[in-house]
């Protein structure tokens, strides 16, 4: 199993942490860092990460799947245009993932249009030009997934995680009991 993680600069580095901790470490998926045009990206916290490389070349053909992590940039005008190369990862039927403000990227392919989505708030996806997947949205804490697709915001990187290894079809129950650890701390006293 191959995983494209796109990271770019300001990058949130809570939202795919365990994502890729997990994927890597528990699962054994080959994991491949890709960010626009190839260079060196700092996260919000200052973590330097140096990619393999540029998220313009990934192809469908080489990954199950696609995550984008969020960041203040995708609500820029320096937010990297993936517009096809998501589009070719969703026709292809391999996963394609988004958190945070990277869900802005998805609103912008149209691929929310039609599948039942989330993200930091209704409106920030509505202001996308040219989203009409008002109707699909849900208005919850936990990550959507919709067949391949999975979508979250930021403050749900637990559940981020596990929708997107359930759309890879890695999903289990000792992984859910794995996934649920680092949940706990959000379950009533």
């Amino acid at each position: 199993m191959r995983l494209a993680i796109v990271l770019t600069e300001g990058f949130a580095d809570w939202e795919c942490a365990l994502l890729m901790a997990t994927a890597r470490a528990e699962l054994g998926v080959d994991l491949i860092v890709a960010s626009p045009d190839g260079t060196v990206v700092t996260s919000m916290g200052g973590l330097h990460i140096t990619p393999h490389l540029p998220a313009e070349a990934l192809a469908p053909a080489d990954f199950d799947g696609v995550v984008l992590c969020g960041g203040g940039i995708w609500e820029t005008a320096a937010a990297p245009d993936l517009t096809n190369t998501l589009r070719a990862f969703h026709a292809e039927g391999r996963v394609v993932a988004g958190v945070c403000g990277a869900t802005l990227a998805l609103a912008a392919t149209g691929i929310l249009d039609e599948n039942d989505h989330t993200g930091n708030s209704a409106a920030s996806l509505s202001a996308v030009a040219g989203y009409r997947g008002q109707g699909r949205y849900r208005d919850q804490p936990q990550a959507v997934r919709s067949g391949r697709l999975v979508t979250a915001a930021g403050t749900a990187p637990v559940s981020f995680a596990a929708e997107v290894f359930r759309a890879l079809g890695l999903g289990s129950e000792a992984l859910d009991a794995y996934l649920a650890r680092y949940a706990g701390e959000h379950e009533r006293a």
